[in-house]
């Protein structure tokens, strides 16, 4: 079936780029991996240039390259030179970003491995990495000339793990393409990481708005063994040997799983088509952590990590916000109440015509009061982001917030099924 896949995904590519003459004149068949690494502390940033790669395959949508929205506490933009016209654009938002503000990074330098990719130019392009200020503008923190013909572009044969296809409805540029990395899960696990992998998308196309458009989807589960079953758990000196070093403790956070070798990750994928990584964590405890368009984790045998798939499948495709407002964090002055943050479901009232306000019905007051009546309603609550002040969210339980809201809003329901189907236009 892998081989059936690739194949399936060269032809389809091939027949997309000749059909769509403005395409071909812009892009070619395969995808550019251009790897750096951020170096800094809690205010700056350094952008080192590591390697460039070409790739076999680009999984992205060829008539969504400059509409994705404007999300994420970083984006990066492809310009083509004479020109200067904007060809591609994706925002995303890192591990870096977070620790940047926490209180770690005011003492020591920290160093985060980073990938982008888009799809091959046909020609020499200029290539822009900005910034989301705290005032919420755009800043300009490198600039790279891609130059087609550069020698030093590694151009190989790149290894594909064996794949299990958990779903596929067809070529990947015209479907979300899912990718789930087995990690912590031994050679002899395999069968148990396709278990995990089918139990927990099951959960996924049963919850709205996925369960409308499981048809949109290719779902592939990579099988990347580990020496070691399980995690590293820091805060209780455990530690194994894994395939992507996984670990509990992210910024001191018990319950905050991440990925430490990002290179690892991105190797594994050379020769697949996606759009979102899922890494399933062979681990009973509960945790996870979600990304926009970087990376989502999770535990896969906690009695809740059905919804913790869910949840950070929210972040990781859509940029929805957590809605909690309760609960500690590591981090210091997460949002800028001056300015609207950039997620489509928290407000701090700044800009909130840019937000659900529609979705409000005549009836529902402005604020809304967090009491029984209005409980399930669509309104503007008090408290999100991680703040119980000047943040305001869509509804009073959604899976942003909670596991026993039992759904997304339909804020966060709106916001996911127009990500999914900007995927397919």
């Amino acid at each position: 079936m892998k081989h059936l896949f690739l194949v399936f995904v060269f032809y389809s590519l091939s027949t997309i780029v000749s059909a769509q003459e403005d395409v071909a004149e812009l892009f070619t068949k395969g995808a550019v991996r251009y790897d750096f690494e951020f170096v800094g502390h809690h205010n700056s940033v350094e952008v080192v240039k590591k390697q460039t790669k070409y790739l076999p395959v680009w999984g992205g949508n060829y008539n969504a390259l400059t509409s994705m929205p404007d999300y994420g506490t970083y984006r990066y933009q492809l310009f083509a030179l004479g020109s200067n016209n904007l060809i591609f654009q994706k925002g995303f938002s890192p591990l870096f970003w977070e620790w940047q503000i926490t209180n770690e990074a005011k003492q020591e330098t920290g160093s985060f491995y980073q990938s982008l990719f888009f799809p091959k130019p046909v020609s020499d392009a200029f290539l822009k990495l900005q910034e989301r200020t705290f005032g919420g503008e755009w800043n300009t923190i490198f600039i790279d000339t891609f130059k087609v013909d550069d020698f030093y572009i590694i151009n190989e044969k790149y290894p594909v793990p064996p794949i299990d296809t958990v779903t596929f409805n067809g070529v990947p540029s015209k479907h979300v393409d899912l990718v789930v990395l087995a990690e912590g899960y031994r050679e002899d696990e395999m069968k148990k990481f396709s278990s995990d992998v089918r139990r927990l998308t099951d959960s996924l196309f049963v919850a709205a708005p996925f369960s409308l458009h499981h048809n949109k989807f290719n779902v592939l589960a990579l099988q990347t063994p580990s020496v070691e079953s399980g995690t590293d758990i820091p805060g209780e000196h455990l530690f194994r040997n894994t395939a992507f070093n996984s670990h509990y403790y992210t910024f001191g956070s018990p319950r905050y799983l991440t990925v430490s070798d990002m290179k690892r990750v991105y190797d594994a994928l050379d020769g697949v088509a996606w759009d979102y990584i899922y890494i399933l964590v062979n681990e009973e405890r509960y945790g996870g952590g979600g990304f926009y368009n970087f990376l989502n984790v999770c535990s896969s045998d906690n009695a809740r990590s059905p919804f913790v798939f869910c949840h950070e499948l929210g972040h990781g495709l859509a940029g929805l916000a957590d809605e909690y407002y309760s609960s500690s964090t590591s981090y210091n002055d997460f949002y800028n109440q001056e300015i609207e943050p950039w997620e489509p479901n928290i407000t701090t009232m700044i800009r909130f015509n840019k937000k659900w306000f529609r979705q409000i019905t005549e009836k529902i007051p402005v604020p809304t009061p967090r009491e029984a009546q209005y409980a399930g309603k669509v309104g503007v609550f008090e408290g999100g982001g991680y703040t119980n002040k000047g943040i305001y969210s869509p509804v009073m339980s959604c899976w942003m917030k909670e596991e026993s809201a039992g759904e997304f809003c339909p804020v966060c329901q709106k916001s996911i099924e127009e990500a999914i189907l900007l995927h397919c236009k």
